[in-house]
């Protein structure tokens, strides 16, 4: 049975809203099983075995990692999303106030049949990779 018609901006708010939650079953739950993630340097995930492993592996780096939305733009199925992605970098110590960040970002949805089919990243991680060097991760 196909889900009720949802606008895509409110799909993507609620996957917001699970990454904010920082539960992989969540996520899950608001994706198309053949969803795709792309970040911002590439790095490409399909399907939900791999965006588990992969949202899993990053809450762990960052435990309190958060998307802030600023503005919300829907146009079709496609939304665009403006705002920060902020946390702490945990790498193998517990987290530290100076390993923590915060940047602009910019996120790409596909919203089909009410759940997140494509999720993309935009943003400019050198701040996060710097306190990655600092602490002597790769």
């Amino acid at each position: 049975m196909p889900l009720p018609y949802q606008e895509p901006a409110s799909v993507t708010r609620r996957f917001v809203e699970a990454v904010n939650a920082r539960d992989a079953d969540k996520i899950l739950a608001q994706t198309t099983d053949d969803h795709v993630f792309i970040d911002s340097l590439g790095f490409r995930t399909v399907g939900r075995g791999p965006l588990r492993e992969a949202w899993t592996a990053y809450f762990k780096m960052v435990p309190d990692f958060r998307i802030s939305l600023d503005q919300v733009i829907e146009h079709g199925e496609v939304v665009v999303a403006f705002g920060a992605a902020s946390g702490t970098w945990k790498g193998k110590a517990p987290p530290r106030p100076e390993d923590r960040w915060s940047l602009p970002a910019a996120w790409r949805a596909v919203v089909r049949a009410g759940q997140v089919a494509e999720w993309r990243v935009y943003a400019d991680l050198e701040p996060l990779r710097a306190i990655q060097r600092r602490n002597g991760a790769s």
